[in-house]
């Protein structure tokens, strides 16, 4: 059996399964329109489960990249990246590895104060999580400061201060194992950006309390022509083999390679065990091995979208020789991904889910899904000053005026489907002279729909700004009256990510309002949806504005 599917503890069962039953609920009260669970899953978004026993791929249609996941008795847990974005490592449980639902974040913020502002592609890359000695662990790495470590009885609960259990720049990618003997190893990659090299893997002795490294270990696998990129390693061992499941190649056209030997530190056999094949799955990359209570294996990874960022598969495996064979054979001996397949075998049937979306600001706390660009500060927000809405408080743009790269106070949401629409109220009335709020799609180029408050009165904006990084000006692309103390805000977003923007009085007719946009990704991460506040003149913010919701539904058509 994989070490990671541990007995976990009565006690400790019995709270997990009260706060999930607790979370669940919650998210069905603050949920608008559809029921999150069931319903909504099979009425408009993207639901893998087409209720038949049988899965499509993607099984999240959003941006989880590097995921990794382990199955305690009967449940399952993912984590995943969250580079610049707080709270970080979100997890997400499922009791089939089909149907997944948001319950936590293990990271509140990033452990390092210049996380306070907008980092694009810093923060936490390809994170671990394992169960072992009745807790849950989870290694992540912050390529400039470091590998960390952070730990918790309940995955759904209070989750350890972060520990630096290795400084250096470039670590990246660690997953720990804890041995049949009791000793314990931590495998690792390094960061091309910072470190120089990409193409090694190292494993070093660690402490069975995971604090600390008991030296540097040893270079396991080197071989920079057949791989010049190496990385995402996850550390197993199965029948007295170590196994390495490790991503080459690169994200967008790369492919999953397999090493195995019957020493921790090596040699190392290797073998490519899922590539695109003839599929349009381009580098089906890094992800996790994990095996249900039938004894069947799974495979999860990722695949760049695009915009979409980097969404998760679910693919069969089995072992053959002592070797993983995943997906579908082709007939080369490499398996390839699968569109379609009988849901894995757990024992049970269970309902369709999905990952939260939308929220109508009604239980005083965000839903599990927003996000904000940098650590959080409460001066940004509230959920409790005006009951029922949110509350955002105009910051100042950071650089140049009017872009909002480095806004720190954008609080966005992964695209959760090919296509979807998100419409929000907006009180825009409390905003003072050079003020605007409304919503964005936000990334390399971002476009925003929003009102904005000048010396004549209130006026709709929507913006365009390209190549934002480099701290190019917004352009506002056509403008428009805003009468009255509220506006319906939308944005529909069609297949390659077009974006089409519209307003309306009474969240009835909508006026479509300048161009389409075609999004783009950020730093490292999908592109996202959100909702903004923002001074664009010099001086101090004194104004706010109120957000009544902010609801995703089936894309719709806005007048010409």
């Amino acid at each position: 059996m994989m070490s990671n599917a541990l007995a976990y503890g009565a006690k400790a069962q019995l709270c997990l399964k009260i706060r999930l039953l607790i979370l669940a609920v919650a998210a069905l009260a603050a949920c608008c329109g559809p029921a999150q669970a069931g319903e909504e899953a099979q009425g408009w978004a993207w639901s893998p489960d087409l209720g038949d026993g049988r899965f499509k791929n993607p099984i999240l249609f959003a941006d989880y990249s590097d995921p990794d996941a382990i199955r305690v008795n009967d449940d399952f847990y993912l984590i995943a990246s969250s580079f610049n974005c707080t709270p970080g490592l979100p997890i997400l449980h499922s009791k089939d590895l089909v149907n997944w639902t948001i319950i936590n974040h293990a990271l509140p913020n990033v452990p390092d104060p210049r996380y306070a502002q907008v980092q694009p592609g810093c923060g936490v890359w390809a994170p671990a999580i394992r169960f072992h000695a009745g807790k849950f662990w989870i290694f992540f790495p912050t390529p400039d400061e470091g590998i960390y470590v952070v730990n918790a009885d309940d995955p759904a609960g209070q989750w350890s201060e972060p520990h630096l259990l290795q400084a250096g720049r470039g670590l990246i990618d660690p997953c720990p194992l804890w041995d049949d003997d009791g000793r314990a190893y931590l495998v690792y990659a390094y960061a091309g950006s910072r470190a120089g090299i990409k193409d090694r893997l190292r494993v070093s002795p660690m402490s069975p309390d995971g604090s600390r490294l008991l030296g540097e270990g040893e270079i396991i696998f080197y071989q920079p022509k057949k791989y010049p990129t190496l990385e995402g390693p996850k550390l197993y061992k199965r029948n007295g083999y170590y196994y390495v499941f490790a991503p080459a190649g690169g994200v967008k056209q790369g492919w999953q390679t397999v090493l195995r030997s019957r020493n921790i530190y090596g040699p190392y056999e290797d073998r490519i065990v899922l590539a695109q094949g003839d599929t349009q799955i381009n580098g089906p990359h890094q992800g996790a091995w994990v095996q249900t209570q039938s004894g069947e294996d799974w495979f999860l990874h990722f695949q760049d979208c695009g915009a979409y960022g980097r969404v998760v598969h679910l693919q069969p495996m089995k072992w053959v020789d002592d070797w993983p064979v995943m997906g579908q054979t082709n007939g080369s001996g490499i398996g390839q991904p699968v569109a379609v397949c009988k849901k894995p075998d757990v024992g049970k049937t269970f309902p369709a889910e999905i990952p939260q979306t939308s929220d109508e600001f009604d239980s005083g706390r965000f839903g599990l899904q927003w996000q904000w660009q940098a650590n959080e500060s409460k001066a940004w927000y509230s959920l409790t000053t005006r009951p029922g809405w949110l509350r955002l408080n105009a910051a100042p743009v950071p650089g140049k005026a009017a872009n909002l790269w480095l806004a720190p106070n954008v609080v966005a949401q992964k695209f959760p489907a090919p296509e979807f629409a998100v419409t929000t109220k907006l009180d825009f009335t409390a905003l003072a002279d050079g003020e605007e709020a409304g919503i964005i799609i936000l990334g390399l180029d971002y476009s925003s729909l929003a009102v904005e408050r000048t010396q004549g009165g209130f006026q709709l904006v929507k913006a365009v700004c390209k190549d934002a990084p480099s701290e190019n000006p917004e352009a506002q692309e056509q403008t428009a009256p805003c009468r009255g103390d509220s506006v319906w805000l939308r944005v529909t977003v069609g297949l390659g990510a077009q974006c089409q923007f519209s307003y309306s009085p009474d969240d009835k007719n909508f006026t479509a309002l300048g161009k389409p946009f075609t999004a783009r990704v950020g730093k490292w991460i999908g592109a996202k949806v959100g909702l903004f506040c923002a001074s664009v003149k010099p001086g101090n913010p004194s104004g706010h504005a109120d957000f009544d919701c902010f609801r995703f539904s089936a894309p719709v058509s806005s007048a010409p």
